[in-house]
């Protein structure tokens, strides 16, 4: 006699939603940092007086085509 073997049935994996809600927000605080930093930090808007920042993030400003100048 040949028995035949019923297919493993896979369970469902559970994702902890309270475990990952605090480091999603804190990605989020910190993409809207670096987005600011990347689009706005320059003149009027200006967190930090010299342009050491707006000139680190330069490239990467006309890359994502912010105007710059």
């Amino acid at each position: 006699m040949t028995q035949t073997a019923a297919p493993a049935v896979p369970l469902p994996i559970r994702i902890p939603i309270r475990e990952i809600v605090p480091w999603a927000v804190f990605v989020v605080l910190l993409a809207l940092i670096a987005l600011y930093f990347v689009s706005a930090e320059q003149g009027a808007t200006a967190v930090f007086a010299n342009t050491y920042v707006h000139e680190f993030v330069h490239d990467g400003r006309h890359l994502l085509a912010f105007p710059c100048h």
